[in-house]
């Protein structure tokens, strides 16, 4: 049986506020209690102060000394188990400067695929979450 998260998080990162919005909205909208920080060092006190957060989506280019590859590493050192999304609307990045299990996306967003990557890499302990009625 596959066990089932039934409070699903995740922590958006992104400096553009009409965009942050938007995918807060999103997420929201399907079941997610959302997180939203406008740069890494916020990003990195809620990933201390809230336990566990299953996926957090950041955009690459963000204000202050760290940008969003950078964080994506930190979140994975950290929290190995979340879902890390990256996204720009320039250039992928490339794929060996990518954290390990990290994808991208490239903006604008496809949210709907967003949320399907999010639900086939979701992992909890040793099985997979369900994300119930997520679509």
């Amino acid at each position: 049986m596959i066990p089932t998260l039934t409070l699903r998080t995740i922590l958006i990162v992104e400096d553009e506020p009409f965009i942050r919005f938007d995918l807060v909205d999103f997420f929201r909208d399907r079941g997610f209690h959302v997180f939203e920080a406008e740069n890494a060092d916020e990003a990195i006190q809620i990933l201390a102060t809230n336990g566990i957060i299953q996926a957090v989506l950041t955009d690459v280019h963000l204000p202050g000394p760290m940008d969003g590859i950078r964080l994506a590493h930190h979140v994975r050192n950290c929290c190995p188990l979340t879902v890390l999304v990256i996204a720009s609307g320039m250039l992928k990045p490339d794929d060996s400067s990518l954290p390990e299990r990290a994808f991208f996306v490239s903006k604008p967003y496809n949210l709907r695929s967003v949320l399907r990557e999010i639900e086939r890499q979701a992992i909890w302990g040793n099985g997979e979450i369900s994300f119930e009625n997520a679509r």
